[in-house]
């Protein structure tokens, strides 16, 4: 029981203390007046601000509307880097088809083609969905690959003394030896596609947590900017805890995934 406690309190407590050290702060930095109010807003009139913005459902409509986005881009980019990776495994030669620009625009930020894409596909939804997908492409691909390509050549013999054909080698063999792989990468890629869809909603959209904290921005509003910055954290850690507890459950302590 002793242990439990002291378990509980290094797990839950000792952050709890760190957050309200910097709520503390915070406050007293406010009430000194060391900063203008219009710069940096107390705790107090940015907790008011997101109760109002949460009661009168403005702040509920951006978070689905950015939840929404970022689940689609999500999945069309894991379609993408598993039918990729899938490819290179099956059919080794269809790599330098693709494999050196994948790795050029890897390299790419994902926001410096907001230009060309507004003028391409224009301001609507494609232009967001395109930036998500760029964004945790790349991410999922390389672990997608990793977990392929270092599947134990052992087990590949295997097969091979079972008569399996390619197909069946991939979907029985290599595929389970990888999902460890497959769902980090899938994970990175989910905290990526958040990080893309905020740029993305400030430059060209009506909705969205992006566009909430650049129109509070215009507005002269710094607490409802710092609502939007810790509701687009607070949604990306309840994301990537969820996702987290489905790697758990999945993979039932057949693999770590560097995350607690």
């Amino acid at each position: 029981m002793r242990w439990c406690a002291v378990s509980r309190w290094k797990r839950f407590g000792i952050p709890m203390l760190g957050i309200l050290a910097v709520l503390l702060i915070w406050e007293l930095v406010c009430r000194f007046g060391a900063l203008n109010a219009y710069v940096l807003p107390p705790p107090s009139k940015v907790w008011s601000s997101f109760v109002k913005m949460l009661v009168s459902g403005e702040l509920w409509k951006d978070i689905v509307i950015s939840f929404l986005r970022v689940m689609k881009g999500f999945l069309i980019a894991f379609v993408l880097a598993f039918v990729l990776g899938m490819a290179r495994i099956l059919f080794p030669g269809s790599a330098s088809w693709y494999e050196y620009l994948v790795q050029f625009f890897r390299h790419v930020p994902p926001l410096s083609m907001i230009p060309l894409l507004i003028l391409w596909c224009g301001i609507g939804e494609t232009t967001k969905i395109v930036i998500i997908v760029l964004a945790s492409f790349f991410p999922m691909y390389l672990n997608i690959v990793k977990g392929f390509t270092g599947c134990d050549q052992k087990l590949i013999e295997v097969g091979d003394m079972f008569g399996y054909s390619k197909g069946k080698k991939f979907f029985r063999i290599i595929l389970p030896y990888a999902s460890a792989d497959i769902l980090v990468g899938m994970r990175i890629g989910l905290g990526y596609s958040w990080r893309a869809i905020i740029g993305a909603e400030m430059v060209a959209a009506s909705t969205g947590l992006g566009h909430l904290i650049l129109f509070a921005q215009q507005m002269s509003r710094t607490d409802k900017v710092i609502v939007g910055i810790l509701v687009i954290g607070l949604v990306g850690y309840a994301t990537d805890w969820l996702f987290g507890l489905l790697i758990a459950w999945l993979l039932r302590g057949s693999g770590e995934n560097g995350w607690n």
